[in-house]
């Protein structure tokens, strides 16, 4: 018996659950796998490598597999959320801090030292962590490991060994299954396998991760980019146009029919890292009003930036003489202004009442916008834009947005703001999704508020901020920029009140005179279901 004084009233038990003694092999397994690659790092000289990378990594796997099994199967289906505020690694405690810390540090060691990690430099062969992963790249691509190739088969082994968790611990939804199962096909197929038999078909073709979308791939319009595809005949053009197609086309009409849960939690590996491995994190993010309104702001601003940036890369090569190329520098400008303009104009007149102020936030985005691509325009010169060398500029966004902010921030800060902070206050490609959803998507969460108890599962277990419950009270439809419908609020509500819809846009915001009975023809609403 324990002799630990507990001062808590709580009828059920306040600690954190004891791991049994299986779930202590388990991580036993995962730690000498984990091991095997600090060896690595270290310049260990394994005399098998594809050996040891493969029993490091089996090791890990293996370690998550057994200890989700006997976390979950030896309980009933249901909502499993006990104990996450009384475990340490989990509520910011100290296991939060050091975990975020490594992963911090990792992340900066990735992006800005990779030599750290055994990047051969100057041709030479790689060494440490990277050169564990030279038997698989040479494998699968017959090329050695880059920096990129490791964080890629770690990312991979993350998403499916911790989907495999999650899939055991939310078990008793449908919902949660297959949009789980998704994610950890498009991130092993489509993110990892297919860009390294493209290698192998045509290693002068880009890099082309076929489900990462403008703004993520900031780097499908870069010159370099855009050269090599044309260059590569017909099935590099048919890439291109598939990013144009994706951004115009495709991304619009799925977000009208699904809501941006189709991309942010179907198919996005950021989002299917968030989801899986950052799982155990989705309660810390700030439900807070100063937090959402933070998150507004920052979001917008960094898609503002990349609508700049791209549009600078672009027009940075472009020329000047309209004998040579219809599209010049000067056409260019004036098509993306007008583009811009016409989109916010289209808005305001079918949606300006749902804007309501935010129409003046949208207003000074767009004319800030323009502002900004004017003064590049009658600025610039041969080499510089915004009176930045045209090269130095080309880099900022992937530096600060594409590896500060996503990565070293986003992954980095799991354990403290939550498994979804790239996604809620960077992410541009959100940010375009949220506009979409929130203005012509058929997608909403409805509520039955005379079922909600105010147990508050939902706005705990949601990963975006979203106070759910508020919602829930009100019996209020929940249509935000920021969802991502991954479901989980209504798979952790005790009630059935919460669910996911994809229907008619009538009747899709509720407004509050409704809600209230306000001088209203109620029978008239009921008769119109």
């Amino acid at each position: 018996m324990s002799n630990k004084l507990n001062t808590s009233m709580s009828l059920a038990k306040p600690d954190a659950l004891n791991i049994t003694t299986k779930q202590k092999i388990a991580l036993g397994l995962g730690s000498i796998g984990l091991i095997i690659l600090a060896l690595a790092l270290f310049n260990t000289n394994f005399p098998n490598k594809g050996l040891f990378l493969t029993l490091a990594l089996g090791l890990i796997s293996i370690g998550t597999i057994f200890y989700s099994r006997e976390a979950y199967l030896t309980k009933l289906e249901g909502i499993k959320n006990d104990g996450v505020w009384f475990k340490s690694i989990s509520s910011r405690g100290i296991g939060g801090w050091i975990l975020g810390v490594f992963l911090t540090s990792f992340y900066i060691v990735l992006y800005f030292f990779p030599k750290y990690l055994g990047l051969g430099q100057n041709g030479e062969a790689n060494t440490g962590l990277i050169s564990l992963f030279d038997p698989l790249s040479k494998l699968l691509s017959g090329r050695d490991a880059s920096q990129w190739f490791v964080y890629g088969t770690l990312y991979t082994i993350a998403i499916l060994a911790f989907g495999y968790k999650f899939i055991l611990k939310y078990r008793h939804n449908r919902y949660e299954q297959l949009r789980t199962i998704s994610v950890m096909f498009f991130q092993l197929g489509f993110a990892f396998l297919i860009p390294e038999f493209m290698y192998v078909m045509n290693n002068d073709l880009p890099y082309y991760d076929l489900k990462s979308i403008w703004p993520l791939n900031y780097y499908i319009f870069d010159q370099w980019s855009v050269k090599g595809f044309i260059s590569n005949g017909t099935i590099g053009l048919a890439l291109l146009l598939f990013g144009i197609i994706s951004i115009f086309v495709i991304t619009p009409f799925l977000t009208y029919k699904y809501g941006k849960r189709w991309y942010c939690s179907w198919v996005c590996g950021c989002g299917g890292l968030a989801e899986t491995a950052g799982d155990s994190f989705r309660q810390l993010s700030s439900k807070k009003l100063y937090a959402w309104k933070i998150e507004r702001w920052l979001i917008h601003l960094v898609l503002v930036f990349s609508v700049v940036m791209t549009t600078a890369m672009v027009y940075s090569y472009l020329g000047t003489d309209s004998s040579k190329y219809w599209l010049t520098k000067g056409v260019f400008i004036s098509l993306v202004i007008a583009f811009l303009t016409l989109v916010f104009a289209g808005v305001m007149y079918f949606k300006g009442k749902e804007l309501a102020k935010d129409a003046k936030y949208g207003a000074i985005s767009l004319f800030s916008v323009i502002a900004l691509l004017l003064v590049m325009h009658f600025t610039s010169t041969t080499d510089h834009l915004f009176f930045v060398k045209g090269s130095a500029l080309r880099s900022v966004y992937g530096i600060y947005i594409g590896s500060i902010f996503s990565g070293v921030i986003g992954t980095g800060f799991y354990p403290i703001l939550g498994n979804r902070s790239w996604c809620r206050f960077g992410c541009p490609m959100a940010a375009i999704l949220g506009f979409q959803q929130r203005l012509f998507s058929k997608f909403r969460i409805t509520t039955n508020g005379g079922q909600c108890i105010s147990c508050g599962n939902c706005s705990n277990s949601c990963e975006m901020g979203i106070d759910v419950r508020h919602y829930a009270q009100k019996g209020e439809n929940i249509v935000r920029s920021s969802c991502v419908g991954c479901g989980i609020c209504s798979a952790v509500c005790p009630r059935g009140v919460l669910k996911l819809e994809n229907d008619s846009m009538k009747g899709r915001i509720n407004s509050n005179d409704i809600l209230l009975g306000n001088d209203v023809d109620l029978m008239n609403y009921v008769n119109q279901k």
